[in-house]
């Protein structure tokens, strides 16, 4: 998983796990942590977060990207991106799309959280990369890291309030599956940085550790290296401005199946890992198991998310 790392690492780690939480006592307080004994992904520290913000992309740099950063926010440890649905109104709560890792603990493998009180924050960005508002959570509507890894908070604003106050405008989740060759960029608002490349293939299933992600993006290289940090990163349809997907893992040992280094599974149940290869999660999922009011409804004929155990 892709949430920050050291300095020391940060060119090169990319993994879904290896940049989060540190501190035996913030590791022992989460006890999903010690059922699968994993490692705790190093927390972005604030010198970390400050340095990025000082290094801010040039314009050419965002034009040449054909994406900017409106609408893409930083979390303490991870990146994300304020989104709606396309059947989303004006009037309804504006929500927060990140990564499942990305939580204070991990989701344990085959389970999923739904509809809890969160007070986390979320610094937005303008489309120059600078700060423009601390925004915070009331709900944290949905998270797993089964299946797929993402997490949706629900804010105290409203579209209307965010549009008004800060003329932002959210990304829309697309309700379709992308192809491959898709051009795309994935938008890390904890670097402040872009990654442009393409859809290199769908697999089929992604094993991490205990974790299963199924039908993952690969990521065409080079172009998308992303690194520790950039875990919640929306993959946005470059033509298009849709969000298709959220970045999330990486290989990056080139050891199979492993925590930090995913191995890839094909349809005849052949192993391989890559290092180096970096992966996301789809969304278009989520449209069956919305109800009337764009709540998730796990219920829902034809909603395959993960429910709770």
């Amino acid at each position: 998983m892709r949430s920050p790392q050291t300095k020391a690492t940060s060119s090169r780690s990319s993994s879904l796990f290896s940049r989060r939480w540190a501190g035996a006592a913030l590791i022992a307080s989460f006890q999903l942590l010690a059922q699968n004994q994993a490692q705790a992904l190093p927390v972005g520290n604030p010198q970390e977060a400050a340095e990025a913000e000082s290094k801010l992309p040039t314009w050419d740099e965002i034009d040449a990207a054909a994406v900017d950063f409106a609408s893409i926010v930083a979390l303490s440890n991870c990146s994300g991106s304020l989104v709606r649905f396309s059947t989303s109104k004006p009037d309804d709560y504006a929500l927060v799309l990140t990564n499942g890792h990305c939580l204070s603990g991990f989701v344990p493998a085959g389970d999923a959280v739904v509809d809890q009180a969160s007070s986390r924050t979320f610094t937005l960005l303008d489309a120059s990369a600078r700060s423009l508002a601390t925004l915070r959570a009331q709900r944290m509507m949905y998270a797993t890291m089964t299946g797929s890894d993402f997490a949706i908070y629900k804010l105290t604003q409203t579209y209307a309030q965010l549009s008004s106050r800060y003329r932002v405008t959210a990304l829309t989740i697309s309700s379709r599956r992308p192809g491959e060759g898709t051009p795309i960029r994935i938008v890390s608002g904890y670097w402040r940085r872009i990654y442009s490349c393409s859809i290199d293939a769908f697999v089929p299933e992604l094993r991490e550790g205990t974790w299963t992600f199924r039908d993952s993006i690969r990521f065409k290289q080079p172009g998308c290296e992303t690194i520790g940090g950039t875990s919640g990163s929306p993959i946005i349809d470059a033509e298009t401005r849709a969000v298709i997907g959220i970045n999330n893992t990486g290989n990056e040992s080139g050891a199979t199946c492993t925590l930090n280094n995913p191995c890839e599974v094909d349809a005849s149940g052949k192993i391989t890992a890559t290092k180096g290869a970096a992966y996301g999660q789809q969304l278009y999922q989520v449209y069956a198991c919305l109800d009337a009011s764009n709540n998730i409804d796990l219920n829902r004929a034809g909603c395959t998310l993960q429910k709770p155990k």
